[in-house]
């Protein structure tokens, strides 16, 4: 785990760091669920008594650093866990969630990250690189979590952007039921502050305009997907034993946004969607 990434010649780059592997600790406090429940209610599916509501594990082990350590948009220097990639703009593209086990209040959970793949590929808007990390989340209980992250990191913006970060017209994806969902900007604020996510994108309209290219500030992924995760649970009566999703166009704060399911034979299929009809992120259910 040593020593520089090699990124020339005919190896993959950054495949040295492809395995390397991070232990954290963290406990499920009392004041935390609560913190938890008071943004999601009333979008949450029912537990057991004791145990913590779906998509609770994101606000475990958050990455610490110090102001001094961190990157100019907001989050953690990238070389301290993940490669130093080139392209400076992080976003959350999609994962998988496999549900072993509830977590509960008073649980101390040890969180295991392993990075899986480090990915380039050119894209319509400039080079990408993917990183794929494994996090498993383990309580005296044994797994109880198990969670793939894809994060994507792009090229600088284009400043007026090439194109538009906003809800886009086109053809609704026919759903059998929707809920709405307000997209405010105390909802991102209180979701950055329980996830610990410094991420400028989320809180910092000028930032987020200026130097990223978005129409204004961009609702977080995992908070989509955790709207996501609860109503696939709620609709199918019980947690989903694997849940994947992956996302499609940014979500802009302050725009209609809602979470609707799939029609007769695609009951499985979630997504949130903008009042034009653009896709924001899509979710397949595997309830057993």
């Amino acid at each position: 785990m040593n020593g520089e990434p090699k990124t020339d010649g005919a190896e993959k780059p950054f495949a040295d760091w492809v395995g390397r592997r991070t232990e954290q600790q963290d406990i499920v406090t009392p004041r935390l669920d609560a913190s938890y429940r008071a943004i999601f209610e009333p979008h949450l599916a029912a537990v057991d008594d004791g145990a913590v509501p779906l998509g609770f594990h994101w606000c475990l082990s958050p990455r610490i650093a110090g102001m001094a350590e961190l990157g100019p948009d907001g989050h953690p220097a990238k070389s301290r866990d993940l490669p130093p990639v080139p392209q400076p703009r992080r976003m959350w593209a999609g994962g998988s969630i496999e549900t072993f086990a509830p977590l509960r209040v008073g649980d101390q959970v040890r969180l295991v990250s392993t990075i899986t793949d480090v990915a380039f590929k050119q894209g319509r808007t400039g080079s990408l690189c993917f990183v794929t990390l494994s996090h498993d989340y383990l309580t005296e209980r044994g797994l109880a979590i198990r969670d793939r992250q894809d994060i994507v990191y792009r090229e600088a913006a284009k400043i007026p952007p090439v194109e538009s970060a906003g809800d886009k017209s086109g053809p609704a994806r026919a759903a059998a039921r929707s809920w709405p969902i307000e997209t405010s900007p105390t909802l991102l604020f209180r979701y950055s502050a329980i996830t610990f996510n410094g991420h400028r994108i989320h809180y910092d309209q000028p930032y987020a305009t200026g130097v990223e290219g978005y129409s204004d500030l961009v609702v977080h992924g995992p908070l989509q997907a955790t709207l996501l995760f609860n109503r696939a649970a709620i609709e199918g009566g019980r947690v989903p034993k694997r849940f994947d999703y992956r996302g499609l166009a940014p979500a802009i704060v302050g725009q209609p946004l809602s979470v609707c399911i799939g029609g007769s034979g695609e009951e499985n299929l979630f997504w949130t969607q903008g009042p034009s009809g653009r896709v924001h992120m899509e979710a397949k259910v595997t309830l057993s």
